[in-house]
């Protein structure tokens, strides 16, 4: 599960999922009666507008948090989660229109809508709401984490990581020595494998085209990540505010580690920040 994975709407969701929670727990009517029951007291009520709506908000979240999508009876996590918000908003606005519903209670003279059913019905609309509106809102699909930054590259004119002497580092001539012998002054020592290619008459291999270097990035939208062989289910889905490393260029495509060493295909590129 990943949490950097959620956006703003689901915060909003969460939020409204908790208060409708509390609101359970008020009085289900406005009344100068005595012993004023709460949506406890009538299991359809808190099953259909409270337990409904607060399953609902929990479906949408592990919806958007899992790797991978999963279904219920066919239909996808989510879409499910987003109906019982819409149920739980239903029943919210018929119920605060007849409080008294199935409840039989003489003793309460001049019934009105308790602080349950108000609050219940404002937190059932703002999560109907924000479970319809997020993926359609870009304000809403920003990450509700945000991204930790990755490391700051090296100063330039910093000493490397190892140190003096790291392996590859070229050995310094000593203050004062005096030049290799058969090397006139100035002239730099050719190196490699194609210094003795034209040593020998031989033609220099030619260095390789668009060398490429590790980078970090992030993508703007959840994207899936598929295997190195090609196949075509999904190994993992990169979520937005969290930063990747991006090990191997193939064409269009990047090959990405994720942070727990996964490594997968991004065929997806387009509109990513690089970090």
């Amino acid at each position: 599960m990943n949490i950097r994975s959620l956006t703003r709407g689901d915060g909003v969701v969460i939020g409204a999922a908790v208060v409708l929670f509390i609101a359970s727990f008020l009085s289900t009517f406005d009344t100068d009666g005595s012993d004023v029951p709460n949506a406890w007291d009538n299991l359809g009520l808190v099953m259909s507008m409270y337990v409904g709506g607060i399953v609902g908000a929990v479906l949408i979240v592990l919806a958007r948090a899992l790797p991978q999508p999963r279904k219920v009876i066919g239909l996808d996590l989510g879409q499910v989660g987003v109906a019982l918000t819409l149920f739980a908003a239903w029943t919210a606005f018929w119920t605060i229109i007849d409080p008294l519903g199935a409840f039989d209670r003489s003793d309460l003279l001049d019934v009105g809508a308790g602080a349950g059913l108000i609050l219940g019905l404002i937190a059932a609309l703002l999560l109907a709401a924000a479970a319809i509106a997020t993926p359609l809102l870009p304000a809403l699909q920003g990450p509700l984490v945000p991204a930790a930054k990755p490391a700051a590259p090296q100063p330039y004119g910093a000493q490397p990581p190892g140190g003096y002497g790291y392996p590859g580092a070229q050995p310094q001539q000593p203050y004062g020595a005096q030049p290799q012998p058969g090397q006139p002054f100035g002239q730099p020592q050719p190196a490699g494998p194609a210094a003795a290619a034209a040593a020998h008459g031989a033609p220099a291999a030619q260095p390789a085209a668009g060398d490429f270097s590790p980078f970090w990035f992030a993508v703007p939208v959840p994207r899936p990540l598929f295997a190195e062989d090609g196949s075509p289910a999904p190994i993992a889905e990169l979520a937005p505010g969290t930063w990747y490393l991006a090990v191997e260029q193939r064409g269009a495509a990047l090959v990405a580690q994720t942070q727990d060493g996964r490594r997968g295909v991004l065929q997806d590129t387009s509109g990513i920040q690089r970090g």
